[in-house]
Formats: structure tokens, sequence, C-alpha cells
């Protein structure tokens, strides 16, 4: 089961892949003409096609963490290869339920699956640790409860950080910049459109975000018998949470730009990755439990 889960793993990047590519062909060739004729039209089939190939990228890409379930048998996130892998899925299901309610919103598709296919792309090559059984320090019940409230909200904010990047570059083209980058938003949707979904991304996983660090807490004790203790991956947690709440804030704020709003949401995604890969990389702590 090991080894499927690593040929499906394959798979899921090669369907996100074909995916971006069919993106791309919409988000190039939509309402071009050529000769008179129209290729808007085959460019909207590119798009429906990749969305096709997003459904069944998921398929695989759950296929590949329950795999890796059976072979472990334990829940596959017990490690930084894994929780990737995760958080990935939950990125991906979250792009699906905002395309099912906005289908406008579909040029988002080409962002959204670049970024799946290079973190699963690093998680492969990088990341990846053999199936086998947790740690003595991570087998608890809580494992299920603290890190599968923190793979949600990674997987939401990651969808909220693609869209508020997006959303500066729509602001800046919007205000008359289309040079490179600026020039790649031509076909996205409105900036307030952008922006508004950037809002209701971000109010989804702030509360489940909360939730993951007062459950870390709580085990915490339960392990080492202090809930917290500013170990490296809990300060750079609290940092995440602080620069989320201060992008939340700064939204209910209407005196502060609508820029600076977007770019909080991106320093904030900033703040993740650190916790994801610096802390657990480069920084020794008592959640050095990434398996590489």
């Amino acid at each position: 089961m090991g080894a499927t889960s690593n040929e499906l793993l394959v798979i899921t990047i090669l369907v996100y892949l074909s995916a971006m590519l069919c993106y791309a062909g919409e988000y190039a060739f939509g309402g071009q003409t050529t000769g008179g004729r129209t290729v808007a039209g085959r460019a909207a089939v590119a798009g429906r096609i990749g969305v096709g190939l997003t459904v069944a990228g998921v398929a695989a890409h759950a296929a590949t963490l329950i795999t890796r379930a059976v072979a472990a048998q334990r829940v596959p996130w017990g490690n930084m290869y894994e929780f990737v892998l995760a958080v990935c899925l939950v990125g991906a299901l979250g792009w699906l339920g905002v395309l099912a309610t906005r289908r406008t919103l579909r040029p988002l598709g080409l962002f959204v699956t670049l970024l799946l296919v290079v973190l699963l792309g690093v998680a492969g090559m990088n990341l990846y640790t053999a199936a086998g059984p947790l740690v003595p320090a991570l087998n608890s019940y809580w494992l299920k409860i603290h890190v599968s409230a923190a793979a949600i909200a990674s997987g939401a904010l990651l969808i909220g950080f693609v869209v508020a990047g997006l959303t500066l570059l729509r602001i800046g083209h919007e205000q008359g910049r289309h040079s490179f980058p600026y020039s790649l938003a031509e076909r996205l949707p409105s900036a307030e459109t952008l922006e508004r979904l950037t809002f209701r991304l971000h109010a989804f996983a702030f509360p489940i975000w909360t939730f993951a660090i007062i459950a870390g807490a709580v085990w915490a004790e339960a392990a080492w018998g202090r809930y917290w203790g500013w170990d490296p991956k809990e300060t750079w947690s609290f940092i995440a949470w602080v620069a989320y709440a201060g992008y939340l804030h700064a939204r209910a704020t209407p005196s502060v730009k609508r820029s600076t709003v977007s770019w909080l949401a991106v320093a904030g995604w900033g703040t993740m990755m650190i916790n994801l890969f610096g802390v657990n990389l480069v920084v020794a702590g008592l959640h050095s439990y990434a398996g590489v």
C-alpha cells in the first residue's frame, strides 16, 4: 500500500498539472478572436476540462492519503510529508467548493493548481518519509483533533493566499498598471469580488486555526505538563494567529486601504510557511516531528 500511495501521488501531480494547462489555455485565449471566428468557445471547453481534471486529481489525491493510512495503520498526517499532502487536499476541495458557488471565478484555477503542483512536488521530492508507525510523542488521540484542525485551516488559508495575491494584481491592473505581473490580472474578476472572497476564506479559517492552537495547548499540557512554553512551533503558530487577526481587524476598519488589507493576508501566509518549513526543517524544538 505504501508503494501504491507513492504511485498515486505521482498521478495526482500529473493530473493537477494537466488541469493547470487547461486552465492556462482558457486564461490565455478566452475572449480572443482569430480570422473573425471566436476562440472563446474552445477556451471555455478547456476550462471545463480543467475543472473535470481537478475533480479527478482530488480523487487521486484522496486515494493517496487513504492508501498511506492503510500502509501506516494510522491517520495519514503524522509527519511533515503527510501534513503537506493533507493541507493540499483540503485546499483542492476548498477550490472546488468555491468554484461550485461562483463559476465566474474559474480563471483562478490556473494559480490554485500551480500552487498545488509546487507544494506536492516539494513534498514528494524533498519531504518524503516511508510509511510507518508514529513516534511515541504523537501517539495520542489529540493528533486527530489538533492536526486535523490545523490542516483544515491551512488548506483554506492556502486558497485565501492565492486569492489575496491575485487581488493585489487586479487592484494594480484596475489602477492602470498593465506591465508584468499586473498583466496577469487582465482576465480576473474584479478586485472587489476577489477581495470579498479573500475575506470569506479567512473568516472561515481563522476560528479553526484558533481551535487548533487551543487543542495543541491542551495536548501540550497532557504530554509535557504545561500548556504553553514558547517552543518555536508554538511561537510561530501564535505569530500566524496574530497576523491573521491583524488582517481581519484591518478588513473591518474602513480607513484601511484594500491593498493594505490584502498585503496583510499575504504576510499571514508567509508566517504559515515559516511555521511549516522553517520551524520543522531549520529550528529544533519539542515539535520537531517532520520525519525528514
